[in-house]
């Protein structure tokens, strides 16, 4: 609605016939007012008001306008007292992202969180790109990598992901283990189809391994994981996943740079929300379930 304000202000001096009441409760200049209430007028092509030395009394049609402002007012009113409830209350729409290879992380996390607040619908959005906080996208973001530096969002560190190179035992029986890095050109490897990945460990096999040994690739953790799993290659798994997983033979001790730091992100209007702080406080008192083993 393009002349809400105008209208908002015709209903104000309706309901207490004065210019300077209306400006008052408005929190305007009288000036303001009588500039709205005479667009309106020329607007519409009636007159909303008699003007009189005690102030202004609504014709006809400004009572017919009016009452359809006090309708619509009450109904924003209504409308602010549900969002507002609403970010008291654990409850409605919890949306969260990440990575699809944090799933492990997140899903028995928000499961665990649901339980607790029965009322809320959970919304979990997994993929590559980052989702845009400050357009509502998410309440929650658990992201990896470099610390992010949005200047809308409230970022916390969370618990580092530990990632290990690994081979299955099938693997192993068919092709042995490499004894070093020297010997990784003669083996098999899984890996990112996209090189240039900004996953830290993708980067190390990138300088260590020629790209011509990577003989299975995709853009999905999950589908890596299964390759390693299912005797394709050697690749890198998260070391918690790879202990659930189980059969799996650790290659080579990991090294610090394949690890990945973890962060929770929020956006600076959404932190202080009830049930965007009570997850932030759930998965911060449960840090210590989901450490890698």
């Amino acid at each position: 609605m393009d002349n809400w304000d105008e209208i908002r202000t015709a209903f104000q001096v309706a309901r207490l016939g004065t210019v300077s009441g209306a400006a008052e409760v408005l929190g305007v200049h009288h000036a303001t007012v009588i500039r709205h209430i005479d667009a309106l007028e020329a607007r519409m092509g009636v007159k909303l008001f008699q003007r009189h030395a005690r102030g202004y009394t609504a014709t006809e049609a400004g009572q017919d306008l009016a009452r359809v402002a006090q309708t619509t007012d009450d109904q924003f009113q209504q409308l602010a007292g549900r969002i507002k409830g609403r970010g008291a209350d654990v409850s409605g729409d919890l949306l969260v992202t990440s990575l699809v290879s944090l799933a492990p992380i997140m899903v028995p996390a928000l499961v665990g969180f649901q339980s607790m607040h029965p009322g809320l619908v959970v919304r979990y959005l997994t993929d590559d790109r980052v989702f845009r906080l400050e357009y509502g996208e998410a309440h929650v973001a658990l992201r990896a990598g470099p610390q992010p530096d949005e200047p809308d969002n409230v970022v916390q560190a969370f618990v580092p992901q530990q990632v290990g190179l690994y081979a299955a035992q099938s693997y192993v029986d068919r092709f042995g283990l490499p004894d070093s890095p020297e010997d990784f050109a003669d083996h098999r490897f899984v890996g990112h189809d996209n090189p240039e990945s900004r996953a830290p460990f993708q980067r190390w096999l990138h300088k260590t391994v020629p790209y011509s040994c990577v003989v299975f690739r995709s853009t999905d953790s999950r589908v890596l994981d299964l390759a390693v799993q299912s005797g394709t290659g050697i690749g890198f798994v998260a070391r918690r996943d790879a202990a659930a997983m189980g059969g799996l033979v650790e290659v080579m001790p990991p090294l610090e740079d394949w690890s990945s730091n973890l962060w929770l992100v929020t956006h600076v209007d959404l932190h202080r929300t009830a049930k965007v702080q009570a997850l932030l406080r759930y998965l911060k008192d449960h840090i210590a379930d989901w450490q890698d083993t």
